[in-house]
């Protein structure tokens, strides 16, 4: 199925990494889905801007009844079921080198919220689009993952575990939906220039990332959602179960 026939839902699609998927698939004719959760008026803003292929619709990714109904008005709105679910929210985190728990500190309560955030929410929004996926036998799953589980910059533990967690639901979701054209991939990018998220990470950081990267800069958000794309297209058609960094050549995996 090409780009502009998808109807393609973005989960914290309303700043950031988000944002600019939405455009992405905006520009190249998909119908979007600008999922949001506390930003209201960031979300009717992206929506706005791409036109009436897109709608802003509230929903926790956590709740499973949330997502459902999220599909349901989509779908109504639309007239077409969706076709590309991108896992991308990310719920109660900030890349803060300085405000990051040390192991002493960590409780399990932290780990937690990053499980329901990646991996439940992950799960609800497949599970709410998957009836229609198997009798279209068709369907387009992208998760958005990080670098920092194989090069931990910096020792975001439970952002990164939840994340490594993800690529094993990633693998296991491709295996089993595989046989109804359905396939599941994970895009993984570094620390990004610049998200909402990443807004605090210092200087000297991302200086690292730029020293020590094969293209000597730092990933924006716009570079990682071209890689959505592909995965979205026609010319992705036999790749399934795959994690593709994108990161300048920082992670050679």
């Amino acid at each position: 199925m090409e780009l502009k026939e998808q109807t393609v839902l973005i989960t914290g699609a309303s700043r950031g990494l988000g944002a600019e998927l939405a455009r992405a698939f905006a520009k190249e004719g998909a119908n979007v889905v600008v999922n949001f959760f506390k930003s209201e008026q960031k979300a009717a803003n992206i929506a706005k801007e791409i036109g009436q292929k897109a709608i802003a619709i509230k929903a926790d990714i956590r709740d499973l009844k949330q997502v459902q109904e999220m599909v349901a008005k989509a779908k109504d709105l639309f007239q077409t079921p969706v076709t590309t679910v991108v896992n991308n929210a990310l719920v109660n985190f900030r890349f803060d080198p300085v405000a990051q728990k040390s192991a002493l500190e960590l409780n399990w309560e932290g780990f937690q919220t990053q499980f329901d955030g990646s991996i439940k929410g992950s799960l609800n929004a497949i599970q709410a689009c998957l009836s229609d996926m198997k009798e279209n036998q068709f369907g387009r799953v992208i998760n958005v993952g990080t670098n920092l589980f194989q090069n931990p910059v910096v020792a975001y533990h439970e952002y990164t575990t939840a994340k490594a967690a993800l690529l094993g639901f990633t693998r296991n979701m491709a295996k089993e939906l595989g046989q109804y054209g359905i396939t599941v991939n994970m895009i993984s990018g570094g620390l990004l220039r610049e998200t909402d998220a990443s807004s605090v990470t210092t200087d000297e950081v991302f200086g690292i990332i730029e020293a020590t990267t094969p293209l000597q800069k730092v990933t924006t958000p716009a570079e990682l959602a071209d890689t959505a794309l592909f995965f979205a297209s026609p010319w992705a058609r036999a790749v399934t179960g795959q994690n593709l960094v994108v990161d300048g050549g920082l992670v050679m995996d």
